[in-house]
């Protein structure tokens, strides 16, 4: 979402930036909110798509307010990619969220920003860290939103700026990557059980002025939710248990959405492995009041999702049946990226030496 909407419909929120004269300082923006029943799930833990959202806002802010130091047009950041985002604990109804976000790297037409999420106990004043995301933004000029503006540079020292450098370069090749688009096939009237038919899901949507930016394009933290939902809807249909976001893939805006158009949000299980369900989701757009009404892929992105016992622990899922070559492929991308990530996540919690 972004700076120009009410973060909790009238609740208040805070934030801190450091001293915009120095480019050589790390610019930090912090906002906090209470969890309410109506931002939990049907079995009491705060929904991952409303942390999605708070997560973007967060980063649309320190975005847009640094973009906005220059002395040229107005600006607003946008979202164009979210790298994977880690679930490390469940937030509550009651429990207060801090998400700090932090410009890491600019580059002439993007910034990177780190945002942590801390979930605070107040009653007993504990924290912890629950959730940590990695977001790409670019600024859009507030009289042409397709011109794209320059970023103001941050100073880093020279490791930083290196490192940096490496990560927009990975983005950026890896948002190429995804052009090739896979058409969403609708499913069999009369699916069986546990195939990628059985528990697809789609969810259709009206853009309205709520969900909007300043210039009537639809805030990335909405989208987020609502393919964090339909993903959700599919977990839970291929399970029949609770179940929670444990992660997301890199979520890739190619295209904005205006409002007035609808979007379909469609979720399909690509892979499983033996606790973990990966999910694919895309959006679709169309406009209702263009004459042409053509669809166009607006954003993808995998879900990550788990189900959990009675105690909340992670529990075994059934297994995918898969069904022709084409599924099979998808099975084998799934099953890559999964072996990659575990691999990703060994290699985080070794030692270094």
């Amino acid at each position: 979402m972004s700076s120009f909407s009410p973060l909790n419909r009238g609740r208040p929120h805070q934030y801190h930036v450091c001293d915009e004269a120095s480019r050589s300082r790390i610019i930090l923006s912090t906002i906090c909110r209470l969890m309410r029943p109506d931002d939990a799930n049907i079995v009491g833990n705060v929904h991952g798509g409303n942390i999605l959202k708070m997560i973007e806002e967060a980063g649309c802010i320190i975005s847009t307010r640094h973009c906005n130091t220059q002395n040229e047009d107005r600006c607003v950041a946008v979202l164009v990619r979210v790298e994977k985002t880690e679930f490390l604990y469940p937030l509550f109804i009651g429990e207060v969220a801090h998400a700090t976000a932090e410009i890491t790297y600019t580059s002439q037409h993007s910034l990177e920003v780190q945002v942590k999420v801390m979930g605070e106990n107040i009653l007993t004043g504990a924290k912890k860290l629950v959730n940590r995301a990695v977001l790409w933004y670019v600024p859009c000029s507030l009289q042409n939103v397709d011109k794209i503006m320059e970023v103001p540079p941050i100073k880093f020292d020279a490791e930083q700026e290196a490192e940096g450098r490496k990560r927009y370069e990975a983005q950026k090749t890896a948002r190429l990557k995804t052009n090739d688009f896979v058409e969403v096939v609708p499913s069999p009237s009369k699916p069986e059980k546990h195939t990628v038919g059985f528990s697809q899901s789609s969810l259709i949507h009206l853009v309205g002025p709520s969900d909007c930016t300043l210039h009537d394009y639809v805030h990335g933290g909405v989208t987020m939710k609502l393919m964090d939902e339909v993903a959700g809807i599919v977990a839970a249909r291929h399970c029949n248990t609770n179940i929670v976001t444990a992660s997301v893939d890199a979520i890739n805006f190619h295209r904005k959405i205006k409002k007035g158009c609808v979007v379909t949000v469609t979720g399909r299980l690509t892979f499983i492995s033996n606790k973990s369900m990966e999910i694919e989701v895309v959006v679709d757009a169309c406009s209702l009041v263009d004459a042409e009404k053509v669809s166009y892929r607006a954003v993808s992105a995998f879900f990550i999702f788990i189900s959990l016992d009675k105690f909340g622990k992670a529990q075994s899922v059934p297994p995918l049946k898969v069904n022709g070559e084409e599924e099979q492929r998808r099975y084998d991308e799934g099953q890559a990226r999964y072996v990659m990530n575990k691999a990703k996540r060994l290699a985080e919690k070794e030692p270094k030496q």
